[in-house]
């Protein structure tokens, strides 16, 4: 099975919306018709622990298999913002000459990516290249601060497995400190 998103999958990967696990969501955010059950194992203990997340998000309408996809009408496309956000001027980075550590830049969801990219390179593309290829897909297609933080979880749950708790939390510290803050809605 090679299972794509439904329209109640790409809600949920907008902004705002948060009802599945960061698990399920990851699942949404790889399927797209193209990845088998065995792509999707990785992010869990076993092979049927996947199979079973796979088969309650088909059930809860989150995810289809391609022939439905093929069969239902193609979604409409999403029109274009009436008027360009404006661009904010960039600000400098400040690259310290004591730390590596040290980040002074603008706090932005493109910095994230491009970390997150980079720790998917250094960690994963040699002790476990499915799983980078993986990540790096879901990158591709994270739209959002949820859907980044999600993928930046996955990852980190890996390294703690693989390089430690201590690791894993420096990381996850300076995920935090690229990502730009959580939008208050009222």
């Amino acid at each position: 099975m090679f299972p794509t998103k439904t329209d109640k999958a790409r809600d949920e990967l907008q902004g705002g919306q948060r009802t599945l696990s960061q698990r399920e969501r990851a699942l949404l955010l790889m399927a797209d018709g193209r990845r088998s059950l065995t792509d999707f194992s990785p992010l869990f203990s076993n092979r049927v622990e996947a199979e079973q997340a796979i088969q309650a998000l088909v059930q809860r309408g989150y995810l289809q298999a391609p022939q439905a996809a093929a069969a239902a009408p193609a979604p409409a496309p999403i029109a274009a913002p009436a008027r360009p956000a404006p661009i904010a001027a960039a600000e400098p980075i400040q690259v310290a000459t004591t730390s590596a550590d040290t980040f002074d830049g603008k706090r932005s969801l493109a910095t994230t990516r491009m970390f997150l990219f980079d720790i998917c390179e250094r960690m994963f593309v040699r002790r476990d290249p499915k799983f980078a290829l993986q990540m790096r897909d879901a990158l591709r297609e994270a739209r959002d601060r949820e859907a980044m933080l999600t993928i930046a979880a996955l990852m980190l749950t890996e390294i703690e497995k693989t390089a430690g708790v201590e690791r894993a939390e420096s990381l996850r510290e300076r995920i935090d400190k690229l990502l730009p803050p959580a939008e208050i809605i009222h």
